[in-house]
């Protein structure tokens, strides 16, 4: 399997010195193509602190951390934001919809960003809402939307530009039980179409729906398994 994410002894300080806080500590990972990957902690547990650094929000305190064989660990502020436009699709617990654009103006705003012309936007947004089964509500705006069908919305801003990785941030946890079984489906097939599929969650029961389960506490990796209960929906 080829490696998509590989994090060598990766630390992460707060506060250098006497009071320092140790979000991550010498941790080690990699995560390779094509992998659906949940990575699981408690609040503080380092969990949040590792995300940053996989989507490129963040840079180490010392360590490497390389994407397709490239060391992005000391990029500048706008590198970075070039390898999150190009390489992630984000999804957050808190949708991150613009309230005044619609679905559809939602979705292609990342489009905007990588200078894509409008009839393409167009294009890969209504294609991308329709994989979410969203596209009877594209000109709808989110407070016209149910919590379920926001997070559809955003997963299809997420995929529209078809990134390598998607990393979901607690993707379910604005969500009713019927809406979160509904994403987790979504978040499946897309694993099964050939992305890398990343989830940070707090939630054993989320965690369980991926194959390989990464359990992070006090800044460090504990265990790091294949699920044997994984099922293909």
């Amino acid at each position: 399997m080829k490696k998509l994410v590989e994090i060598k002894d990766v630390c992460k300080i707060y506060n250098p010195g006497e009071n320092e806080v140790r979000a991550l500590n010498h941790v080690n990972l990699t995560i390779g193509e094509n992998e659906f990957v949940a990575i699981i902690g408690q609040s503080g547990s380092g969990k949040s602190t590792l995300m940053n650094m996989i989507g490129c929000l963040d840079i180490p305190t010392s360590g490497k951390y390389y994407l397709h064989g490239k060391d992005v660990s000391h990029m500048s502020d706008d590198e970075q934001s070039d390898i999150r436009n190009e390489e992630i699709g984000f999804i957050f617990q808190g949708f991150n919809l613009i309230q005044s654009l619609t679905a559809m103006e939602n979705v292609e705003l990342p489009l905007i960003y990588r200078g894509i012309g409008k009839r393409e936007r167009d294009r890969l947004a209504e294609v991308a809402l329709n994989s979410v089964g969203l596209e009877k509500r594209k000109n709808h705006r989110p407070n016209e939307m149910s919590g379920g069908q926001q997070q559809r919305v955003a997963i299809a801003r997420a995929i529209a530009q078809a990134p390598p990785i998607l990393l979901a941030d607690e993707p379910t946890g604005n969500l009713d039980s019927s809406s979160s079984k509904e994403i987790i489906k979504i978040i499946k097939r897309l694993y099964r179409e050939g992305r890398t599929v990343i989830v940070i969650t707090h939630d054993s029961g989320i965690a369980k729906q991926a194959k390989r389960i990464i359990t992070i506490s006090d800044g460090e990796i504990q265990s790091d398994i294949i699920n044997p209960d994984y099922k293909e929906d």
